[in-house]
């Protein structure tokens, strides 16, 4: 919805195509709002199809919404349609009940938003700026801390991951971004996939930081990834974070128009299982990996922060204009990990890299 309407409406309101003819019906709040958008959109309040003689009749407003999506879709001539997977099985079934065919198309869908426009791209450029601020605020900390026993200190107070996501969240609030979530994962958090992270950070021990804002004006999301060390890296840290960025590289340079989205992902793989370590491609059908590289590549991003393309085992090629994350890693199961993700937009001609940003395992 966003996509086809570029702004932001709160409410729920219908969206239909008819014959390339493009309309809305919503609350009249949002008419003129949407009205004003270049190249967009009819405009229809719901009053145009019997809101107010709905409401007249003393039914739940839900009921009243369901019934002007009915009386919208007559009046513009929709018979059958086709919706996104996630559209409301609510308005399905009241579709259906008044004759009016929906399935689900997933594809139809996720085609029209992997090409990224220019408003779009440039929403993501901001978020990914405003990462990179939040990435700077947590480096700070990690790189003013002093040992102390078992943990590490910072202006005489004990570093936190807690502490850490507080110096981001400022920063995101500085570039006018938001985030409900992110990861500061120290230690065994780090290789336990989604784990947002907590509790207090021991020098030695990885901290694998990811970070998710997005731009407000276009909704679009930024996506990456570092992995720090307070004080010397273990060797075996200093080994991950050496293949991972190798991989990396690979990745990088195999990214492009055209390609298979698995042709990185097994590449990565091809690095990672010389090495020795598993992945996705070694291990047998119906293992659960735990650790070495248990993850895909990578996927999009843009109106929601995991999108297609997937760079793993699931087929389909790379398109110019797909915006996506390159993220390898390398995890112990009660060890930690290191992961390094950039954020690059699909060229006919290569990967254009949008992050801009250090790899160093010291912060």
């Amino acid at each position: 919805m966003r996509h086809e309407v570029p702004i932001l409406v709160p409410d729920s309101f219908l969206y239909a195509e008819r014959d390339g003819a493009r309309h809305t019906v919503s609350t009249s709040f949002e008419v003129d709002r949407i009205a004003a958008i270049p190249g967009g959109p009819q405009a229809h309040p719901s009053e145009e199809y019997g809101f107010d003689d709905l409401i007249a009749q003393g039914l739940p407003r839900e009921e009243v919404d369901l019934e002007v999506v009915v009386n919208a879709c007559r009046a513009l001539g929709v018979e059958k349609a086709v919706a996104p997977p996630t559209f409301p099985i609510a308005v399905a079934e009241r579709l259906w009940q008044s004759g009016i065919q929906v399935t689900s198309d997933r594809e139809t869908f996720a085609a029209r938003r992997r090409v990224k426009n220019e408003a779009e791209l440039a929403g993501i450029r901001r978020a990914q700026r405003a990462a990179e601020a939040g990435m700077d605020a947590a480096r700070d900390l990690l790189r003013r801390a002093e040992p102390n026993g078992s943990g590490l200190l910072v202006d005489g107070e004990p570093l936190t991951a807690e502490r850490l996501k507080d110096a981001i969240n400022g920063a995101f609030v500085a570039h006018r971004v938001v985030a409900e979530d992110f990861i500061v994962a120290p230690g065994a958090q780090g290789a336990v996939g989604h784990d947002l992270g907590s509790g207090p950070i021991a020098a030695g021990q990885s901290v694998v930081i990811d970070l998710w804002p997005k731009d407000p004006e276009t909704a679009c999301y930024a996506d990456m990834t570092r992995t720090y060390v307070v004080g010397e890296p273990p060797e075996e840290l200093a080994e991950y974070h050496r293949l991972v960025k190798a991989a990396l590289d690979r990745a990088l340079e195999t990214t492009r128009a055209g390609v298979p989205a698995m042709e990185p992902f097994r590449a990565v793989c091809d690095l990672f299982q010389e090495a020795g370590y598993p992945t996705q491609l070694s291990k047998g059908p119906g293992e659960v990996l735990t650790s070495g590289f248990f993850h895909g590549l990578g996927h999009g991003v843009g109106l929601e922060v995991h999108e297609p393309p997937w760079l793993g085992r699931a087929p389909g090629d790379m398109v110019a204009g797909d915006v996506v994350t390159l993220e390898p890693g390398l995890y112990r199961q009660g060890f930690g990990g290191v992961r390094l993700e950039d954020l690059v937009l699909v060229t006919e001609s290569g990967a254009e890299n949008l992050t801009e940003y250090p790899y160093e395992l010291r912060p």
